[in-house]
Order: C-alpha cells, then sequence, then structure tokens
C-alpha cells in the first residue's frame, strides 16, 4: 500500500509540474477573473461591437489657439483737426457710418483766418508785381527804363509768385480744399470755419472731443474704421510656430457667435518672438460682410498643422474617466481591458494616440460606451 501511495504523489506531481509549465509557456492573454478593467462578455454581446486593429497614419494636427478680433489697420483712419480751434459743432456720434469727406466736426479757427487774410494780401501783391512787370516791359521798349530796372521788376514778381504759392501750401495743410481756396479768392470774404472730414467710408468707433473743447493739430478726434474686413490675431507658442505659414487658410470660432465657425487666410506670422510670452503674434484676414464680427470679440484660431505620424482611433473609441482618456483593448475573443491612454485633439471625427497604444492592438470602435457600463455593472456586482 504505501508503495501504491508514494506512485501516486509521484503522479500527481508531474502532472502539477505539467500544468505549471503550460502556464509558463502561455502567458495569460486572458485576464484572470477579477482582474480591474477587464470585463468579458458573451458571443451575443461581442456582435453588438465593432473592434478594429489599429495602426499608424499621418494626421495633422490642429492648433486651437485664444485670439480676438481686431480692426484692419489698413481699413482705419485715425481723425483729427488741421489747426488749433475750439470745437462748435459735432456731426458724428459713435457707430455711425460716414463717408469719404463727409463733415464729422466743425471748428471755429483764428489761425485759419489769419493765414486766409495773409494769403489774400500775397494773391493782391502777386497781381501788383505782375501788372508791374508788364509797365516795365513797355517802357523797356520805348527805351524809357534799362533792362536792369525789368529784371528788378520780374525778381520782384517771382518772389511775390513764391509768397503766394507758399501761403497757398499753408491753406491746403490747414485743410481747405482747392475749392474752398478758389470760393476765397473770387469773394475775398476772410472766415474762421475749419472742418474735420472722414478720409474713408466706414464707422465711427472711437470719438474723443466735446462741445466747447479747444483742439490741437496733434489730437486724434475721430477713429474711422471699414469693419467689412478685420483681422483674428492670436499668438503661437514658439515651439510650434514652424508649423504656421503665411498664406494658409485658417479656421475660426468666436463664442459670441454660438461657436460659429469663420475662414480665413494667414496673411501675417511674426519674424519675432515676443521675449515676454515666448509666443509669435499671427493674424488672419477675415471677411465680415454682415458686420457680425466686433472689435475686440474673444475667438479661437485653429491651424492644421504639418502632417505626421501618430496612432489614429476613431473619436468613438475614446472613453473619458476620471479626467483622462482610455480606449477598450481585446485581449481575446471574449475580455477586453480599459486601457488609458494620451489623446491629441480629435481632428475630423478622428483622434491621434500620443501613447499608449501600438500598431496591432484591437480596440473597440462602435459600442464602447455600452461595453464600458457593462464593465462597470459587472465591478459594482462583484
Amino acid at each position: 500500500m504505501d508503495g501504491k501511495w508514494m506512485v501516486g504523489l509521484v503522479v500527481a506531481g508531474m502532472m502539477s509540474g505539467l500544468a505549471g509549465c503550460s502556464k509558463q509557456e502561455n502567458p495569460a492573454m486572458v485576464a484572470e477573473p477579477g482582474e480591474p478593467g477587464v470585463v468579458a462578455i458573451d458571443d451575443e454581446f461581442l456582435q453588438r461591437l465593432k473592434v478594429v486593429e489599429v495602426s499608424e497614419g499621418a494626421i495633422s494636427e490642429r492648433l486651437r489657439l485664444p485670439g480676438r478680433i481686431d480692426v484692419d489697420e489698413q481699413r482705419v483712419a485715425r481723425i483729427g483737426a488741421a489747426v488749433t480751434g475750439r470745437v462748435t459743432q459735432i456731426a458724428a456720434s459713435l457707430g455711425q457710418r460716414v463717408h469719404n469727406g463727409e463733415v464729422l466736426a466743425t471748428l471755429h479757427s483764428s489761425e485759419l483766418s489769419t493765414v486766409q487774410l495773409a494769403y489774400l494780401k500775397a494773391l493782391n501783391q502777386a497781381d501788383l508785381q505782375s501788372k508791374a512787370v508788364e509797365r516795365a516791359k513797355l517802357l523797356y521798349a520805348s527805351d524809357v527804363i534799362g533792362a536792369a530796372e525789368l529784371q528788378k521788376r520780374e525778381s520782384e514778381f517771382a518772389q511775390a509768385q513764391s509768397e503766394l504759392k507758399a501761403m497757398h501750401d499753408q491753406l491746403r495743410a490747414l485743410g481747405m480744399t482747392e475749392v474752398s481756396i478758389q470760393r476765397l479768392e473770387a469773394s475775398g470774404n476772410v472766415h474762421s470755419q475749419s472742418f474735420v472730414t472722414s478720409t474713408l467710408d466706414g464707422v465711427v468707433i472711437e470719438r474723443k472731443l466735446t462741445q466747447g473743447q479747444v483742439v490741437q493739430p496733434s489730437d486724434f478726434l475721430f477713429t474711422v474704421a471699414d469693419l467689412s474686413h478685420v483681422w483674428l490675431i492670436a499668438e503661437v507658442p514658439e515651439q510650434l510656430a514652424a508649423s504656421v505659414r503665411r498664406g494658409e487658410m485658417a479656421q475660426a470660432e468666436v463664442p459670441a457667435l454660438g461657436g460659429e465657425k469663420i475662414r480665413g487666410k494667414l496673411i501675417f506670422v511674426a519674424d519675432i518672438v515676443n521675449p515676454d510670452t515666448r509666443t509669435v503674434t499671427v493674424r488672419m484676414d477675415v471677411g465680415n460682410p454682415q458686420r457680425k464680427l466686433k472689435p475686440e470679440m474673444l475667438a479661437s484660431m485653429l491651424i492644421e498643422g504639418a502632417a505626421v505620424k501618430r496612432i489614429i482611433v476613431p473619436a468613438t473609441a475614446i472613453i473619458r474617466e476620471d479626467n483622462q482618456e482610455h480606449v477598450l483593448v481585446q485581449q481575446d475573443a471574449h475580455h477586453f481591458k480599459l486601457r488609458k491612454i494620451s489623446a491629441g485633439p480629435e481632428n475630423n471625427g478622428n483622434v491621434p494616440v500620443l501613447s499608449g497604444l501600438a500598431p496591432g492592438d484591437r480596440v473597440v470602435t462602435e459600442g464602447a460606451f455600452h461595453l464600458n457600463n457593462e464593465r462597470k455593472r459587472k465591478e459594482l456586482e462583484g
């Protein structure tokens, strides 16, 4: 009996050893029952899932940059007075649409009337000198005066013309038009009114004057902008600046417009890095025919970066738990495990996986949400 008992022990030991060897030669592809994050399902549930093998593909990573709407500096005019004067009338208000040449404000300027008077005097002096030259020419022809006297009269006339031109240019610098100067010459009536006029078609977006205020030529009184085109300005981190190029098309989202997407072209990429923020300024030109975009609105600029090779999964495969992205990876025919990944921003329904997956892994792309709920249910049941 003792011999039989010993043989039984040896046989049992050999069977146990063979079973141990078998486990070592086939590492567990199927998770042991109770392993965290693993769910086992039957064939019926499996039919409701779509499982695909992941691989690498080229994807353009989208940069989302905070930005703001600003006026197009090539379509804006900051308008001031041409003379020192007191504001007597304001014709334009904030938000008003104005046209090129339209009067925005009226000033009373004693400086203007003084220059007008000097111009009329120079005009009369030039006329007198012109007549003096004509008489001198007749006298010279009659041999009454010599050539030197004629030359003197011609020189005085040339000087009077120069003074007249200088006064004319000064009137133009003070804001008078050619029509106004011709009217002054014809009537001889000096006036002290000076007009502040718009220099382009647009909207008054800034006004800095009040009734009775004394203004100087260095003061900006109105800002008029053509808002049919605006700029979207954003800052690109310097490490991503190489992927942004002038002339590329980009998109933008404006929260004030309900996240509406707008398209435009990148017209400027700065050549220098801001040393305080370590960013590069970019500008996008955006058409604004309906004037929905307002300067200083907040926006997000979306720029397609250079294409890179990444593992790509459909957005439907992503499960978000505890502020972290996960996918369900198939371990064998009926077992799936929740795996944490690092994912990039979604692009056209696909998500680049930065880490956590390798080519050849099989993930659930349809039905992942329901399968994860099944996993949670079974974990709660113990």
